[in-house]
């Protein structure tokens, strides 16, 4: 496989996660799961882990796994997953949830749309009824241009 082939199967496969975690936010963690991720939307902030920081291993597994032990596309596979993961941990934890104090402010509407979308998540604190279980792609309701 050529570099420029396993670049785009690292790009492609990224994009595809959104979709397999948006499913598996409104399926898994606000169905069987949610066990785990109630105490994501009921938080006690004395606390520095949640139960639903286990959703990493969860998510960590595959792409370390296609890595370690898959052959070249697999290998690409692995960090497009990884990379998603990193995306989530920059965009989800620091940036939304702030749990390091950084990336405050930002004036891009896009930025500002994703803190939105995921308060209004976060509004509902039981596992039905819920809405905007994406992290990247945003609901243009929530994008006010300018």
């Amino acid at each position: 496989m050529s570099f420029l082939a396993g670049l785009l199967v690292i790009f492609v496969t990224f994009w595809l996660m959104e979709f397999v975690a948006w499913a598996t936010h409104k399926y898994v963690m606000h169905g069987f799961l949610w066990s785990l991720h109630k105490d994501h939307h009921q938080v006690d902030k004395r606390k520095i882990f949640e139960n639903n920081d286990a959703f990493f291993l969860i998510f960590a597994v595959p792409g370390s796994t296609f890595i370690i032990f898959g052959s070249v596309f697999y290998f690409y596979v692995g960090i497009g997953i990884t990379l998603y993961g990193l995306a989530y941990f920059f965009i989800h934890e620091i940036f939304i949830h702030q749990r390091i104090k950084m990336f405050r402010n930002s004036n891009s509407n896009y930025l500002k749309a994703l803190r939105r979308a995921h308060k209004i998540h976060h509004k509902n604190l039981n596992k039905e009824d819920g809405t905007c279980f994406g992290m990247l792609i945003v609901p243009m309701k929530y994008l006010k241009l300018n």
